[in-house]
């Protein structure tokens, strides 16, 4: 992890409360994953399948509270009840943003990849080239596990963005079975088929077979793999090649687990010396095969409280998740929990009744990707698990309540 170089942490006056129902950074992030235009129309899409990634390239953070209210640097504010120093004021998305999902074409459902670049002069690559960067772009992808190939990006009226939507799709019929739009956008090379980037079966995790197999081992190359992070390294090129910039690395690694994502499945019999059988599903574990998995516990950085609320030594590890608390919470129609960020702490969300809109985010660069927020729907019998430092959020889009059961320890 290495601490965020060019962010803002606001001062607030002491006695005051940031205005947080005016311009609202969730409402915002939510409303560019709404706004965003997939090359084919809605219907050629499953919906809840979709992921959005969104990198930032720059990000403010409220200050904390009185007493405190000069304690600006975020590695030295060591009191745990503050939280208004954890919430996200602002950000800057960057140039690159991503979408994955299964993509319906007919009979068919495959995989699918979605790439866009910003347009106009304000981007990296446009202010680097000084002149129009024309009607398409180049991008180099790189699925880690997967394919490589340069493709095109050319600009997609629409949306007002350069975009690349790979799609899984094997066959020569493609454009007999999407509609109008999907017709337009393979014309244009927007929508291209290309099952060498975007591997992946749907029945590859079919219940039948998957008895005491650890499911990260199955087909370690799909696109839409359950439990595996899907790293994909970038490089936007202009169309004459003068100009590059990248690598952007993307990947999707929001930790989400339930009855269609998990390490393992299996039937015990006489379970614990019971009656009859137990279907079981092995979600996160540190146990049997599992041991040093290294997913229910963190390196801790110099900056960080341990367990224990002790400083930590720098490189120090904690294989588990500490939990200091346990809530049920219940979400309004049209309510959400803000964007806000935990030092130290891990959480996990457990969704009990409806679904609702998951972020997860990087405050800090790491090894893993570019910094971003990560959007996808969190349904009803599945667990988002968050680390300390990662920025999360919860949006109830719907006209009904929803109701989850949430943990964790204080950062």
């Amino acid at each position: 992890m290495r601490l965020p170089q060019g962010d803002t942490v606001h001062r607030v006056e002491p006695g005051a409360v940031p205005n947080y129902s005016s311009d609202n950074p969730l409402e915002r992030l939510l409303t560019v994953v709404q706004e965003t235009r997939l090359a084919a129309e809605l219907e050629c899409y499953a919906t809840p399948s979709l992921q959005y990634l969104l990198p930032h390239e720059w990000l403010a953070l409220y200050g904390p509270s009185s007493p405190n209210t000069d304690v600006l640097d975020p590695a030295a504010q060591d009191f745990k009840t503050d939280f208004q120093k954890q919430n996200v004021a602002d950000f800057r998305l960057g140039d690159t943003r991503a979408v994955r999902g299964w993509a319906l074409a007919g009979d068919w459902t495959g995989p699918f990849l979605h790439l866009s670049h910003r347009a106009g002069p304000d981007s990296a690559l446009a202010r680097a080239h000084r002149g129009s960067l024309g009607d398409r772009l180049l991008v180099d992808v790189r699925v880690e596990g997967g394919g490589q190939a340069e493709v095109e990006a050319p600009y997609d009226p629409d949306s007002g963005r350069y975009v690349a939507e790979l799609w899984g799709y094997g066959g020569a019929d493609l454009e007999s079975r999407v509609g109008a739009r999907g017709r337009q956008s393979l014309k244009l090379g927007i929508l291209q088929a290309r099952p060498d980037l975007a591997r992946g079966a749907p029945d590859a995790f079919a219940r039948a077979g998957l008895d005491g197999r650890d499911v990260r081992d199955i087909a370690p190359d799909h696109l839409l793999h359950p439990v595996r992070p899907l790293r994909v390294v970038l490089r936007w090129r202009s169309a004459d090649r003068a100009t590059e910039v990248g690598p952007v690395t993307l990947a999707f690694g929001m930790v989400v687990r339930g009855w269609d994502a998990f390490l393992e499945v299996g039937r015990s019999p006489n379970p614990h010396g019971g009656i009859g059988f137990l279907e079981y599903r092995n979600l996160l574990s540190n146990y049997f095969r599992f041991t040093g998995s290294g997913e229910l516990g963190r390196t801790l950085e110099p900056h960080n409280l341990d367990a224990f609320g002790r400083k930590a030594a720098a490189g120090a590890r904690e294989p588990f998740l500490a939990v200091d608390y346990m809530d049920l919470h219940v979400l309004d129609a049209g309510c959400g929990i803000g964007l806000h960020r935990h030092r130290d702490n891990s959480e996990a969300f457990l969704m009990l009744d409806g679904e609702g809109w998951m972020v997860i985010g990087d405050w800090a660069e790491t090894d893993l990707r570019t910094r971003c927020f990560e959007v996808r729907l969190l349904r009803a019998g599945h667990l988002a698990l968050l680390k300390g430092g990662n920025l999360h959020g919860l949006a109830n889009p719907s006209d009904h309540r929803i109701s989850l059961f949430m943990f964790g320890g204080y950062d």
